[in-house]
């Protein structure tokens, strides 16, 4: 059991401690020992109880509740709290803005045991007259609830990327004499994923159809298939599958049919013709061939959504589309300064390790005292730090940076003198998140405009099937960082993915740059920068417009010139 899964059952232990209303003092034990489970870097199922118990935070109570949990899969006092506790009731904890007390209200008050309840509840108006919640609160169940409805059964691309790769290869040994190919949202990079696509092309539909119909790692829908179309789920994460079996002749026509969005076709090629009508004319033995016969520049699956890509095309302006490889740096990361799990050193050498010129680190500003947010004598302190880091690991470099929050006003929460020390400032939302467009939008346009702003971190702070960002005015934010020469975050935490990739293509057209930053809080986190690389390539980024595919001298060089320009 990884130190994640066990983290995440103790969470469960303490929320089903609040909703039994467990003994006060208890409860903040387990919550301090999740805290510092949360910094540790040990990997906890390696450890004996006595190493457990002698881990700071701990105690002998919580360290056997983790043994036992390592060893058996669970532990006693989670087992007594789980069987008193209806599954719905544990399932209305994950609803986003209440808490266990809430839930525990709804539960007792209103005898509410699962989702389609409360939200009937909601609808009806019952939420609302319960005491310490009111409209807004029942609005805000309601909707969580309407989002989760909308979002079930979808995955985020990450959960599926290995699973997808690993099951293409299955079906190939499966089907030798076949050819087989990943389609569909996966291939095109989506950040939400409804099913796995597969195209399947051989010589004999009927045998290759029956044969699927023995398959052994997938589960088979008889129902929802149909001749030559096999539908079913796949057996590690429930994701729905779907294999189209067509003829060997007409498989790259296929694997480019469902390769795109049916709104790419609708472009016209040079002579003005429709994409939709060329395809139809004759067979294609490749997709570039396809788009060699349209007289236009060759369109990677994951740009072929019918917004710009084929104008760029005609002009053949596509640029060569940013790989990991071009990146020369990673911006935007946390250390045990705030709330990161490995020390800024921890973090430094692992970024020069995985070869890269430089790292940006920018822990917490003090108004995230959530996070232990750096107070202006531990900025001091940090940078101490890394001014002999920097000695010892040149011509490797840190940058000083800091993601500074961004006020209900828009400020940023230090003084001019303590903004100026840094290299660079990451502006960013994390609190008041419920704000109407025109709020949000001159919230982040202020901060935009403040000399010292740098980048622009996690634009609308949307959480990818968990929360939808705030609503802002993409456009006047874009254009507002064209004009006061603020780098635009494409963040690559595959929870966030924000700026979305739509929006950075506009950005992209006003010359703003990207920077591809993977809001690192530990040092595996470095590896969500590919995340963050095929939201850019759909975006059409090349790495002339990729801030952090610059080399360590002109990123210095550009932040000496917006500083000197703010002073």
């Amino acid at each position: 059991m990884e130190n994640e899964k066990i983290i995440q059952t103790l969470r469960l232990y303490a929320a089903l401690m609040e909703l039994h209303e467990e003994n006060s003092f208890k409860i903040r034990g387990i919550k301090n020992a999740i805290f510092a489970l949360e910094k540790t870097t040990h990997d906890l199922q390696s450890l004996s109880l006595e190493e457990l118990t002698n881990l700071e935070g701990l105690g002998k109570s919580n360290a056997t509740k983790i043994y036992d949990l390592v060893h058996k899969g669970t532990f006693e006092d989670f087992i007594s709290l789980a069987q008193k506790t209806p599954k719905g009731v544990v399932e209305m904890m994950d609803i986003k803005g209440i808490g266990p007390k809430k839930v525990r209200t709804i539960w007792k008050d209103l005898e509410i045991t699962n989702k389609k309840a409360l939200l009937k509840a909601c609808i009806d108006g019952k939420i609302s007259q319960l005491k310490g919640f009111g409209d807004k609160t029942q609005d805000a169940i309601k909707q969580a609830l309407l989002f989760a409805e909308e979002h079930k059964s979808k995955f985020m691309y990450m959960e599926l990327d290995q699973i997808a790769a690993d099951l293409t290869k299955k079906l190939q040994d499966f089907l030798p004499d076949c050819k087989v190919s990943l389609v569909g949202e996966m291939r095109r990079y989506m950040e939400v994923i409804e099913s796995l696509q597969f195209i399947v092309g051989c010589n004999d539909l009927t045998a290759t159809t029956h044969k699927l119909s023995s398959i052994n790692f997938l589960s088979h829908n008889e129902e929802e298939s149909s001749p030559f179309i096999w539908r079913g789920t796949e057996l590690l994460a429930g994701a729905k599958v779907k294999i189209k079996i067509t003829e060997e002749s007409i498989f790259a026509k296929q694997v480019f049919l469902n390769s795109l969005n049916p709104e790419h076709l609708k472009k016209k090629d040079t002579q003005g013709v429709q994409l939709g009508q060329l395809l139809m004319k004759k067979a294609f033995v490749s997709e570039q061939d396809f788009y060699s016969e349209a007289g236009i520049q060759f369109i990677e699956p994951e740009m072929r959504e019918g917004m710009l890509e084929v104008d760029k095309a005609l002009s053949n302006s596509i640029p060569t589309l940013i790989e990991d490889s071009d990146l020369k740096g990673i911006l935007h990361n946390h250390c045990t300064y705030s709330d990161g799990i490995h020390t800024l050193e921890q973090m430094a050498v692992y970024c020069k390790d995985l070869g890269y010129e430089y790292l940006g680190i920018s822990d917490h500003s003090k108004s995230a005292f959530y996070a232990n947010g750096l107070q202006e004598n531990r900025v001091r302190e940090q940078h101490l730090e890394i001014d002999k880091l920097n000695q010892k690991l040149t011509p490797f470099k840190i940058f000083k940076g800091i993601e500074s929050d961004i006020l209900n006003d828009g400020s940023l929460d230090y003084s001019t003198e303590i903004l100026a020390s840094f290299d660079f400032i990451v502006a960013s939302i994390h609190s008041n998140l419920k704000m109407t467009e025109d709020k949000a939008t001159q919230r982040l346009i202020t901060a935009i405009e403040n000399p010292y702003t740098t980048i622009l971190g996690h634009a609308t702070g949307r959480l990818l099937l968990k929360r939808e960002g705030y609503p802002i005015n993409y456009a006047k934010v874009i254009d507002a960082c064209q004009a006061n020469n603020v780098i635009i975050e494409i963040n690559a935490n595959p929870r966030r993915l924000d700026m979305d990739w739509r929006w950075v293509i506009y950005a992209l057209e006003k010359g703003v740059l990207i920077s591809i930053n993977p809001d690192a809080h530990s040092m595996p986190e470095y590896h969500n920068m590919k995340y963050g690389v095929l939201m850019g390539r759909k975006a059409g980024l090349g790495k002339n417009q990729t801030f952090n595919a610059f080399s360590r001298e002109e990123v210095e060089n550009h932040f000496n010139r917006k500083k000197a320009a703010a002073l």
